[in-house]
């Protein structure tokens, strides 16, 4: 602090100076004398410095403009880049259009084609289904048309003798056929049975003998049919007449005797006027019944016989 004989110092906003950082000096001031040194001191430096700027500036400038130079440059070159491959991108859509245009249009002529060769093989087919179905109209008119009249002339007199055209038919196409086995004397008396209504067929089972009679007679084994002659599981045997012989037959020779007795059973029905019907269906029913012995001959058969 100052003495008190001594004269104040000047104010501090009089010094047209900045305050200098005394770094860790404490609570000490600068005099006013090394203010004015370290004033004049700076303004011969900051006379020196604007001749360094210039310098720094152009380099600087020129910098940027070398950055900005090789920067438009790569920009250029990526831009190219890009562009090449947008065009061969677009080279390879145009050709995959033109690919997809191509192959839609195959496809649509092939699909026309096979319409139209679809509609032809229908239409050809109807034709033959058509001129089929008329053929066997008018050859079943014509068939129908003399069996039926055979028929209605046997109806007027029914009997059961094989002379008159319409029995003379069955038993020529049905009946002869369906019984015809390989064993030929056996088939002649079975045939023979049926005409008689004497046949008897029967389950194969465990059966008591009767009573005051002489025991049964079994011919033949119950794995082998007495009428085919073939190794088979034999389910049912048959009886002739009043015979106490046995022969045992397999399911196909059962059904083909069915079949026969079915039809000989209808007409005795027929002949004993039991049948109430007009003559078309009576002529139906025998037609189904012929049908049933045409199966039975060809093997056709239930799987319960």
């Amino acid at each position: 602090p100052p003495q008190p004989d001594e004269a104040p110092p000047p104010p501090l906003a009089s010094v047209p100076v900045p305050w200098k950082n005394v770094g860790s000096c404490k609570g000490h001031r600068e005099s006013p004398g090394s203010l004015v040194e370290a004033s004049a001191g700076e303004e011969a430096q900051g006379e020196e410095e604007p001749a360094a700027a210039p310098l720094d500036v152009s380099r600087l400038r020129s910098s940027s403009m070398e950055i900005r130079e090789k920067g438009s440059e790569f920009l250029k070159e990526e831009l190219h880049k890009a562009q090449k491959e947008l065009k061969l991108k677009d080279e390879e859509c145009e050709r995959l259009g033109r690919v997809r245009d191509q192959l839609q249009q195959e496809l649509e002529e092939l699909t026309a084609s096979l319409f139209e060769e679809a509609h032809k093989m229908v239409r050809e087919a109807n034709m033959k289904q058509a001129a089929s179905e008329k053929q066997l109209k008018e050859a079943r008119g014509k068939v129908d048309t003399t069996l039926f009249a055979e028929f209605q002339a046997w109806r007027a007199s029914p009997m059961l003798d094989k002379a008159c055209p319409f029995l003379e038919r069955v038993y020529r196409e049905d009946v002869g056929p369906c019984l015809d086995f390989t064993m030929q004397e056996l088939s002649a008396l079975v045939r023979a049975a049926v005409e008689d209504n004497t046949l008897t067929i029967e389950p194969v089972a465990s059966q008591p003998l009767p009573t005051g009679k002489a025991a049964e007679v079994d011919c033949g084994s119950a794995n082998t049919c007495a009428l085919s002659g073939l190794a088979r599981i034999c389910r049912h045997r048959i009886r002739l007449g009043d015979s106490e012989s046995h022969y045992y037959i397999s399911p196909s020779s059962r059904a083909r005797i069915t079949a026969v007795c079915n039809f000989f059973t209808y007409i005795r029905y027929i002949q004993q006027g039991l049948v109430r019907q007009d003559a078309e269906p009576m002529f139906w029913e025998i037609m189904r019944l012929r049908k049933e012995m045409s199966l039975a001959k060809l093997g056709f058969f239930p799987l319960e016989a």
